[in-house]
């Protein structure tokens, strides 16, 4: 099973990105977390763009996005809101036929962020995402210096992730199996 995984912070040290990773590690055995890399690269969302020859980077997220049986989000708020960054990646995702349907799962990393998440939430829902809610899980590392190495180590933390990714594991074999 093939799962993306996709980090709506730019910033070198993000927490969001942190837990993708030690989502990675921690992954039962048959499970695999492909981090896509290339948000920074999207152009802002043009629909005039939005056709049979899109851009380089949004031809790559739509390949990985088509080709994996799930999606992991990890965003910061800002504002209180959604991350510009992951908007724009998920406006590019809209009219894709990758998308639709498409199991996911999101992992907040501040119990204080509920906007941002309940705004993110709603835009899935309009994208006609499959959301596991049962999957979704918050991890309290706001203010700490949290690398994926520590998260993965920390039992407060690892084991609230590692069940998360096994809900969301057995949530895409449902779905599938359902298809």
């Amino acid at each position: 099973m093939k799962i993306a995984a996709i980090s709506g912070s730019l910033r070198a040290g993000s927490s969001n990105t942190a837990v993708l990773r030690a989502a990675a590690r921690l992954a039962p055995a048959g499970v695999e977390i492909i981090p896509f890399e290339g948000i920074a690269g999207l152009p802002f969302f043009n629909p005039d763009l939005d056709g049979d020859d899109v851009p380089a980077p949004v031809r790559a997220m739509r390949e990985l996005i088509g080709g994996v049986d799930g999606l992991l989000i990890s965003s910061p708020e800002y504002a209180r809101g959604v991350a510009g960054v992951l908007k724009n990646a998920l406006d590019w995702l809209v009219g894709s036929h990758e998308f639709p349907d498409k199991p996911v799962a999101l992992i907040n990393t501040s119990p204080r962020a509920t906007h941002a998440l309940a705004a993110l939430t709603l835009t899935l829902e309009t994208m006609s995402a499959r959301l596991a809610t049962e999957a979704c899980v918050t991890l309290p590392l706001l203010g700490g210096a949290w690398d994926e190495h520590g998260i993965a180590a920390d039992p407060a933390l690892a084991e609230p992730l590692r069940s998360a990714v096994e809900r969301f594991a057995a949530f895409i074999r449902t779905v599938q199996a359902g298809a």
